[in-house]
């Protein structure tokens, strides 16, 4: 019973991030076509899967919903939506909220310029800490022990020419964030992307990071640094709403 809850969650975590067919499925979890489509069918029955047109499988309804009650509730969600939307509209870019739950940083808002340039990023997904300007300024805020045990899975995978594969490029980049209380994203996850970020705190420490991200040949690092002031200002806002 339990790979079967384990081979249900592993499924939708890959139709989430693209569509999949039944075929594409078995092959990718190394089962029959069979077994994939029967458990497949049951996750549709419940509404957690929905299978399109073309017969690739998304994520259903259900689950959609689930989710959006779930992010509902969850504190820094709330007490931020109103200031990254004022952001979003004295900055005109794409506002990114994210929040550090357990050993994990999740993107829980997103307020996008309409560019029409897809991002990385969306809401429920989990921000890479190693080259994300928002990871940075979390992992510059915590612990030597608490930033161990976000790091210790990371894979290093390069996704640019920018992007940091070692734990000492990373560690330099960390204690420059924690000595300004900022970092970037300068093309590090996407070469068209770059993002200036700023943490977020309560009083019970660091809870999550806010950030303004531009393409980079309309705004580059340089540019973005006039959101300064308005990006600390709305981490501080959120802040004093959580207490």
């Amino acid at each position: 019973m339990t790979q079967v809850i384990v081979r249900a969650a592993e499924i939708i975590e890959r139709i989430a991030e693209q569509p999949m067919s039944v075929a594409e499925l078995a092959a990718k979890f190394d089962v029959h076509r069979s077994s994939m489509f029967r458990q497949l069918k049951s996750l549709e029955h419940i509404g957690y899967v929905r299978r399109r047109a073309d017969a690739r499988f998304v994520v259903g309804a259900k689950l959609i919903s689930l989710a959006r009650l779930s992010f509902d509730e969850i504190d820094l969600r709330q007490a931020g939506y109103q200031h990254v939307r004022r952001l979003h509209e004295s900055v005109g870019h794409t506002i990114q909220l994210v929040a550090l739950i357990g050993d994990s940083l999740i993107y829980v808002d997103k307020v996008e310029r309409a560019s029409g340039v897809g991002m990385y990023s969306r809401i429920g997904r989990e921000a890479p800490a190693y080259c994300s300007g928002v990871g940075k300024v979390i992992l510059a805020a915590l612990d030597p022990y608490r930033r161990d045990a976000i790091l210790n899975s990371t894979p290093w995978k390069r996704f640019t020419p920018n992007t940091f594969t070692t734990r000492e490029q990373l560690d330099e980049a960390l204690t420059l964030a924690a000595d300004r209380g900022w970092a970037v994203d300068d093309r590090e996850l996407d070469m068209m992307i770059n993002c200036l970020a700023v943490p977020i705190y309560s009083s019970s420490g660091v809870v999550g990071a806010v950030s303004v991200t531009a393409v980079s040949s309309i705004e580059n690092i340089d540019a973005l640094m006039k959101y300064l002031p308005l990006l600390q200002d709305t981490a501080r806002a959120i802040g004093r709403e959580l207490g």
